[in-house]
């Protein structure tokens, strides 16, 4: 009797995205360029390699290794358009699959952690915080970025799978890097341990309703680039996975809304009610207003779009009560405005 070892696939380099696009390659976590022959992408309208669906990303790249990396030709080239958690742990995946493969749920975990502000680990969780921050221009010790998008993506992708074998091995080893975040992590989860901050949630309309005292307030990063006030997003998700965050702030006036990325790309693992447009809630509650506060909301195809009242303006007058009564009709009447699975 033989016994076969499984093969392990070519590992490919990285390269970034424009140059990539001269010769064959794999884009993760993005959208392709004129040389890609294979995307492994939970991005919407992206379709996605036979048996590889996954929620993120790096999930995907994972699946497509156990499947036997057999779609990409003779491409040696892996890349993406935008530098964030997913897109590492998934170029990551590719280009070291046997290191990778043996830390799968920690690298899955990361990936998971940047996406969705969701994690299994705490250390995952604080891997995601370092990498935010060496994208971050004010604290990334990698000094001045480019100020070009590719070429700061280039930069920091090369930088970070530098540093992500040592990261994953040892965590506290980029503890100047997420240690004053995971500060507000810690506060965030002790507010709402302690009722502070409390949390109800509306199933049917996969929607949850945060209020905020006027004190025990935290804030954190999503992705990289973006950040969250009021209670950070880690402590939050851990606390409900409903997609529509309605977050009341009955001592500041600075009410907001957000839908959370879950609903802009093809998730798989539980159902995702529909986004809606809030737009045309936005202009309903400017009719309300009486102090001259002005609600702004983003279109249903930003990753997070938010409504929220323009912080150069006046805060709220209106009462929270009445604020959730008019974003629960509208949750209800609006029809579904941003759909990830439909390919173009």
């Amino acid at each position: 009797m033989r016994f076969y070892r499984r093969r392990v696939p070519t590992a490919l380099r990285y390269e970034p995205y424009d140059a990539a696009a001269d010769a064959p390659n794999v884009v993760v976590d993005g959208s392709p360029n004129a040389g890609t022959v294979l995307t492994v992408s939970h991005w919407p309208a992206t379709p996605a390699p036979p048996g590889c669906e996954a929620d993120t990303s790096a999930q995907m790249a994972f699946r497509y290794l156990e499947r036997g990396a057999d779609l990409h030709g003779d491409a040696a080239v892996v890349t993406n358009n935008h530098f964030d958690q997913d897109g590492l742990a998934g170029i990551y995946t590719l280009a070291h699959p046997q290191e990778a493969m043996a830390r799968r749920a920690q690298v899955e975990d990361l990936a998971t952690a940047g996406d969705f502000a969701v994690y299994r680990d705490r250390s995952s969780a604080r891997l995601s915080m370092a990498v935010a921050a060496l994208g971050d221009p004010d604290r990334s010790p990698l000094g001045r970025l480019p100020d070009d998008h590719d070429g700061r993506c280039a930069v920091l992708y090369r930088a970070a799978l530098d540093l992500l074998p040592g990261w994953l091995e040892d965590p506290d080893s980029c503890r100047s890097l997420w240690e004053a975040e995971d500060a507000e992590l810690e506060a965030g989860l002790a507010a709402l341990a302690s009722g502070a901050v409390t949390v109800e949630e509306w199933p049917d309309l996969d929607l949850a309703v945060v209020t905020l005292p006027q004190g025990d307030r935290s804030s954190g990063h999503r992705f990289v680039g973006r950040s969250f006030t009021g209670l950070h997003p880690m402590a939050l998700h851990r606390r409900t996975d409903r997609t529509t965050i309605v977050t009341l702030d009955p001592a500041g006036g600075r009410h907001q809304v957000t839908s959370r990325y879950e609903g802009w790309v093809q998730f798989r693992s539980r159902p995702v009610r529909p986004r809606v447009d809030l737009r045309p809630l936005a202009a309903r509650l400017n009719q309300a207003e009486a102090g001259g506060a002005c609600w702004q909301a983003d279109g249903p195809s930003d990753i997070t779009p938010q409504l929220r009242i323009d912080t150069a303006g006046p805060a709220s007058s209106q009462d929270p009560a009445d604020l959730l009564a008019a974003v629960m009709d509208h949750l209800r009447r609006a029809p579904p405005a941003w759909d990830p699975f439909a390919v173009a």
